[in-house]
């Protein structure tokens, strides 16, 4: 029979990494075998200039933790070992750190999965949002996706004006003959 107090603190350290997990705009999980306290300490340095909170966690607890709020994907990726980065602010911050110091570290630095807003990102999508900045970098490309076939319509409708004249009354006049 486990120990009442022992039992509690876990207990409590679960709910934690629930609320944590569960509030972050993004996490990653980690397999950090092998880097020494330099890397660490490097690592925990960039991290914590963005506001990421970086923490090794035991796989049993945030199992519990990951039942609780889910993504329930994140489960399978739960061996070894294993610590979690999560941000409140940038989600774009974990991910570009993360996986700058894979790069880096190689074979002793591995990034097992991530979340975004409740959803689990594919290896591609990793990659892909790593590349950016800031949210704001993510954002602005969104809106040029978006702004692109606005712009090009008006590019097209300002060409048509030029060739009937230059005003709109002379495209009406245009349209009506």
């Amino acid at each position: 029979m486990p120990n009442p107090k022992i039992l509690s603190e876990k207990q409590k350290l679960v709910e934690e990494l629930a609320v944590r997990i569960s509030e972050a705009e993004a996490g990653v999980f980690v397999d950090y075998k092998g880097i020494t306290v330099l890397e660490d300490a490097a690592l925990r340095r960039d991290l914590s200039e963005e506001q990421v909170e970086y923490s090794v966690i035991k796989n049993t607890l945030a199992r519990f933790a990951i039942d609780k709020v889910g993504p329930k994907e994140l489960l399978d990726v739960l061996s070894g070992t294993t610590s979690l980065a999560t941000s409140r602010e940038n989600p774009i911050a974990p991910l570009r750190i993360l996986s700058k110091h894979s790069k880096k570290l190689g074979d002793r630095f591995n990034i097992k999965a991530a979340y975004m807003d409740g959803r689990v990102l594919s290896p591609a999508e990793i990659e892909s949002l790593s590349k950016f900045e800031s949210k704001e970098a993510v954002y602005s490309v969104v809106l040029g996706t978006m702004l692109a076939p606005i712009t090009s319509l008006a590019v097209v409708l300002g060409q048509i004006l030029q060739q009937s004249g230059g005003s709109l009354e002379a495209a009406e006049a245009q349209a009506a003959e």
